[in-house]
């Protein structure tokens, strides 16, 4: 029997077996020379294995320690493995530190990083975990994931990253993470847990990240959290049950640049003290209950890019100070009891919907005039005023009830002339719309006149409207650009228009503007939104009239949908394709840069097929506009870097634009949405540099993974050359539909997510 047990030595426990021999070693005895050849035999092999993985991928030289190796079977045995993902860790110990055991990597026999996300794995997280002494991130994002977070994690002195988001863990927040001296990030998001944020986080004093939103916190953010959070740029508590009032502490800590509140319970006053976050560049307050006015004192933070306080209860007027913030690309206060004169300068900047839901509020979009100062009273002062104390009528009375007499007899004249006019109208629109509803749809139409005197012309199209059709139409506002607004018309017969009203005081003059619009007229092609008619009026007004795409623009196709609704790799990919098409015609076929190309002016229809819009539209308007429309999409974060200088777009710009376009396919991010203080290419790239390119993906591309993995990784590496910053390096339109679909027709089964960040590093 002790033959057996010897001979079948198993690693790691052959390595307390030398540590026993070099005990024994010293007898001599005759009678033990056996167990010492055995032990020889031991020791052998142990040496074999350290020199067989010395040069492991993954490991400083040893096989895993014997702690180490405990911990992962308990952390194993804790865990249910839905698609046979741990079927690697089957030995004793020779492959967990060489690479073979998926996702651990070791340094000198300990484990440094357990990396699993997109797994399938369920059941729970072993208390065990706190054997990895030298653990330095733990990364079990997206799996199924249930039970508390293990207390055992705060004896993890070494711990960097803890990324458990987008599970189904339950209970309350360690507070033995708080004794985690050198942890960077902390990324517990969308689970089920409860209870009060630990204040002992604050002892986290090197903490750059943390994510606690979507879950069922309570109580309010801690008070003693201040200036102990030196490294913290990232604050997201969103779509919780914290309450209480904005907390103070957070504005003593400098180094903020996200903070993230909203879906919350929080009340009070926003404090004015807030300026003190110079640092800060998004600030998301949206569907609280704070209430008093907005601090005019969020104008000193220069660095603030995206501002949501919507859906608030709060009062007063939009300081002017806001309108002064020269980074600011993101704005809304809607939904709130505010009231008074939107600042010009930020109504042209953003559109309806950041202003809407403030009955009060005026002056924001031409459906919402500010009144007119009203004038004096002129009507005679009441009996026994400190101005007629007798009460009797004066001279200058007299005159004044002559003159109003006068004026209403004349009001009511306008009137009836009015009343004539509009019958005789009336009586000709309908004569006329016999003959122009038999007009031929199949060349350009050109009419002149019309109820406002204005000129219509129409190219090709499924239906002709008058021009008193057009300018009777029921509009609804469907958003502002830096061209003009744009409203979705309904004509007298039910049909819908798309309608684009320029900025008058940046289009061109009148004959080099129609020259322009010939040329646009005539591009046909099934990714770009055909222009159907213009309309010229005799004051100078100037209306674009496209088809109506029933499914919006991509990027509230992307960023505003609900939960329910998935958008399938597939879908991503023929779009993505449809927008390089129609970019590769605009290059090519009609020699047309497109200077502001972002996700919001591609449009779907109805079996969801891209069309770019807006096209050309930069050769309607002067060259000063251009400029100001340029500087709008880099505020988007769409713009090429190089065009702060060029001020000029060219096939190029368009290129990287199209590249931000397809990372956000990728990723389903908006350029816009803050990460990490970068722009999405810099944050993109940071990831991958960083051989963490799985967190790059959208959530639902990765439940899919295994089918697509291949074709994320080279649709990512596309995109990427799409954006780099040196404009010669950017491929062409005609290169980048090759590789799509080149992609799309060789989509095989792919290797697993795990293999994504292998594949990238070699």
């Amino acid at each position: 029997m002790d033959d057996q047990i010897h001979y079948s030595v198993r690693f790691p426990p052959c390595r307390m077996e030398r540590e026993a021999y070099l005990r024994w070693a010293s007898d001599k005895s005759k009678e033990r020379w056996l167990e010492q050849a055995r032990y020889l035999f031991c020791l052998f092999l142990l040496l074999f294995s350290n020199f067989r993985f010395v040069s492991g991928k993954n490991d400083g030289g040893s096989i895993v320690k014997l702690s180490d190796y405990q911990a992962l079977m308990a952390l194993k045995s804790g865990l249910v493995d839905f698609r046979g993902v741990l079927k690697s860790w089957n030995d004793s110990g020779f492959g967990a530190c060489s690479g073979r055991w998926a996702g651990i990597q070791c340094l000198n026999g300990l484990v440094i990083t357990i990396q699993l996300p997109w797994k399938g794995l369920g059941g729970r997280i072993s208390e065990r975990i706190g054997q990895f002494h030298a653990l330095r991130r733990l990364s079990l994002h997206d799996n199924a994931l249930v039970g508390p977070i293990p207390r055992s994690l705060g004896l993890l002195q070494n711990l960097r990253g803890v990324y458990l988001f987008n599970n189904r863990l339950s209970g309350t927040i360690p507070l033995g993470i708080g004794y985690c001296p050198v942890l960077q990030t902390l990324d517990l998001s969308n689970n089920r847990l409860t209870g009060s944020i630990p204040p002992i986080l604050s002892n986290c004093t090197r903490l750059y990240r943390l994510n606690l939103s979507y879950n069922n916190l309570s109580g309010s953010v801690p008070d003693s959290w201040n200036g102990n959070f030196s490294s913290l740029s990232s604050l997201d508590l969103s779509s919780n049950n914290i309450d209480g009032s904005f907390p103070e502490s957070l504005t003593k800590i400098s180094s903020l640049v996200i903070i993230n509140l909203k879906n919350n319970n929080l009340d009070s006053q926003i404090p004015y003290s807030i300026e003190r976050l110079h640092k800060l560049s998004v600030l998301i307050l949206r569907n609280n209950r704070f209430k008093g006015q907005i601090p005019d004192t969020i104008g000193n933070i220069t660095m603030l890019t995206f501002l949501d306080l919507s859906k608030n209860y709060l009062t007063g007027q939009i300081p002017i100070s806001l309108a002064n913030l020269p980074n600011l690309s993101s704005f809304d206060v809607s939904y709130n009891n505010l009231s008074g004169a939107v600042a010009s300068v930020l109504a042209k900047r953003f559109n309806s919907s950041s202003f809407i839901g403030n009955m009060q509020l005026c002056g924001y979009s031409g459906s919402t005039p500010c009144p007119s100062p009203q004038p004096d009273n002129l009507s005679s002062p009441s009996k026994g005023s400190a101005m007629n104390p007798g009460g009797r009528m004066g001279t200058k009375d007299t005159i004044l009830i002559s003159v109003g007499a006068i004026l209403l007899v004349l009001l009511l004249l306008c009137c009836v002339f009015m009343c004539c006019l509009i019958i005789r109208k009336a009586a000709s629109k309908g004569k006329n719309s016999n003959t122009r509803g038999l007009a031929s749809r199949s060349k350009i139409e050109v009419e002149s006149g019309g109820e406002a005197g204005g000129k219509l012309v129409h190219f090709e199209g499924h239906f002709v409207f008058t021009a008193d059709d057009l300018l009777s139409a029921t509009a609804e506002i469907m958003g502002k650009s830096s061209y003009g607004t744009t409203y979705k018309a309904t004509l007298g017969d039910n049909n819908q228009v798309a309608v684009k009203r320029l900025r008058e005081k940046i289009t061109k003059a009148n004959k080099e503007f129609e020259i322009e619009l010939a040329k646009l007229g005539k591009i046909r092609h099934l990714n770009i939104l055909a222009l159907r008619a213009y309309y010229v009026g005799p004051k100078g007004e100037k209306l674009l009239v496209y088809d109506c795409m029933p499914n919006g623009s991509l990027a509230s196709f992307l960023h505003a949908r609900g939960p329910e609704k998935i958008v399938s790799w597939k879908l991503r990919m023929n779009i993505a394709i449809g927008i390089t098409e129609g970019l590769h015609h605009l290059h090519t076929e009609e020699n047309i840069v497109h200077g502001n190309l972002t996700s919001s002016i591609v449009l779907l229809d109805e079996k969801n097929k891209p069309k770019i819009a807006d096209v050309g539209l930069s050769h309607l308007v002067i060259n000063a506009a251009k400029i100001d429309i340029i500087a709008t999409a880099g505020t988007l974060g769409y713009r090429a870097p190089e065009l702060s200088k060029l001020k000029n777009a060219n096939t190029k710009t368009d290129m990287y634009s199209l590249g931000v376009i397809i990372l956000e396919l990728l990723t389903g991010k908006s350029p816009s949405e803050a990460t990490d203080g970068l722009e999405l290419p810099q944050w993109v790239a940071s990831i991958v540099k960083e051989e963490w390119t799985n967190e790059v993906f959208d959530i639902e591309l990765m439940k899919d993974v295994s089918n697509i993995g291949d074709d994320l990784l080279n649709t990512l590496k596309l995109a990427l050359h799409c954006v780099d910053p040196l404009a010669a390096a950017r491929p062409e339109a005609l290169q980048v539909l090759q590789k799509l679909e080149e992609i799309q027709a060789g989509s095989t089964v792919a290797s697993p997510a795990a293999s994504v960040d292998q594949q990238k590093s070699e």
